[in-house]
């Protein structure tokens, strides 16, 4: 049969192991990766000289809130995945916060049809548990493999989502596969021993401190509490890395825009935060993007902050000052959201999966700038901070939706991760 499928080839590559690649793509998967490839047998055939920079599969993103449905005066399914385009990342999961809350497998299946509607990339779903008891969407949404994961947050947070009820966290575990929390403290300790008694897994979100992170890294080399029956897993966030309370406190400016939940800690705290996932004990990196109009956050103290435009921008400049790998920096920003969140066929370069793909410049230095911000809220926590590696291009599913510092309009649309 004649092959009319859409054929790209991506010539003189370089992995973050330092070797040449060529990559073919036909259709939305790689096809062939090789040092060398020719790509003269193949028809409607598109050739891209990458000049020796840097691939990589694209960056999955496990912790956003695209504020779609209910406040989308702040972000939307595309404007935020615009952001995520021009970011490096071909994968966002949703968190379950929005008005109304993704509690029902009803309102599941709305953001699902918003987002194949809307978004430029890939994207998954976190549901949410309720204090108000959805047990029953809870099944009903795990047996129809519409989500693999349960959002709960056991601190503060919006409407009905806080969950404080014993019986009801127990059977939350019990009832789903991966649980990412939201827990500060000693509701750390509690959400740990809900997974060793109850759950099949958990998913620590946006760690903040030395102090709570060292109960993880405890629970984890423990093989009562983390093992393949109920493993544990955390994840850190660009801002408590790079950003601290001094910070924060430097200006009038910084005290209202610096402000999310965890609030920001340490220098010391930024400093463990860093050992720890250098030497493995952290397992991801996910934004937490939670965007706000600057107009609201400089207002009264609104929690929340934009990420995806810079995540990898910011850890591309720590590699260029020798203090991470690529290597690492593909690993808990790729490889270990996929495998953690099951996600099939995305987080490696490898012939048969999808062609999520992205070119980085390691060398280009530049400046953020808010009027360059492709998210809605058009602002950002690292104004005028000069990084060094950005990302210059992004294919997605075969198709380039991002080159040369523009976003390619109509250029296909990304769609629901297929989970194991």
């Amino acid at each position: 049969m004649e092959n009319k499928e859409k054929t790209l080839l991506l010539k003189n590559g370089k992995d973050v192991y330092g070797e040449k690649i060529d990559i073919l793509i036909v259709g939305e998967k790689i096809e062939k990766i090789s040092e060398e490839i020719s790509g003269k047998d193949a028809e409607n055939l598109k050739i891209i000289d990458l000049k020796g920079n840097l691939v990589m599969p694209g960056i999955i993103d496990v912790h956003t809130h695209m504020r779609e449905p209910g406040i989308t005066h702040k972000e939307d399914f595309e404007t935020g995945s615009r952001a995520c385009a021009k970011g490096g990342i071909t994968t966002f999961y949703d968190m379950p916060n929005t008005v109304p809350p993704t509690v029902t497998l009803e309102n599941l299946i709305i953001k699902k049809k918003a987002a194949a509607e809307k978004s430029i990339v890939n994207f998954g779903f976190h549901f949410g548990g309720s204090k108000n008891n959805n047990i029953e969407e809870i099944r009903k949404v795990l047996k129809e493999k519409e989500a693999n994961t349960v959002k709960i947050f056991m601190n503060v947070t919006t409407g009905e989502m806080l969950i404080e009820d014993e019986e009801l966290l127990k059977e939350i575990f019990r009832n789903s596969d991966l649980v990412p929390v939201h827990a500060e403290h000693e509701m750390i300790d509690k959400a740990l021993l809900l997974n060793k008694e109850y759950g099949h897994g958990l998913y620590v979100c946006h760690i903040p401190s030395k102090e709570e992170l060292v109960k993880v890294i405890e629970a984890k080399k423990n093989p009562e509490m983390n093992n393949e029956k109920h493993p544990v897993y955390v994840e850190v966030t660009p801002h408590h890395l790079f950003l601290n309370e001094k910070i924060r406190e430097s200006s009038e400016r910084n005290k209202m825009l610096l402000r999310m939940k965890p609030e920001l800690r340490t220098e010391q705290d930024n400093e463990f935060l860093w050992k720890a996932l250098i030497n493995g004990d952290i397992d991801t990196v996910g934004t937490d993007h939670a965007p706000h109009l600057i107009s609201e956050k400089l207002e009264k103290v609104t929690f929340g902050m934009p990420g995806v435009e810079t995540s990898l921008a910011l850890m591309l400049t720590e590699y260029n000052k020798g203090k991470i790998t690529l290597e690492k920096i593909q690993k808990v920003m790729c490889e270990n959201p996929a495998k953690i969140m099951k996600i099939e066929k995305r987080g490696k370069l490898k012939e048969g999966y999808y062609a999520d793909i992205i070119v980085i410049d390691l060398n280009k230095e530049w400046i953020v700038k808010n009027e360059d911000c492709e998210s809605k809220c058009k602002w950002s926590p690292y104004e005028n901070w000069k990084l060094k590696g950005k990302n210059i291009m992004t294919v997605v599913n075969g198709n380039i939706v991002y080159e040369n510092e523009k976003i390619r309009e109509n250029e296909g649309k990304g769609r629901n991760v297929e989970v194991k």
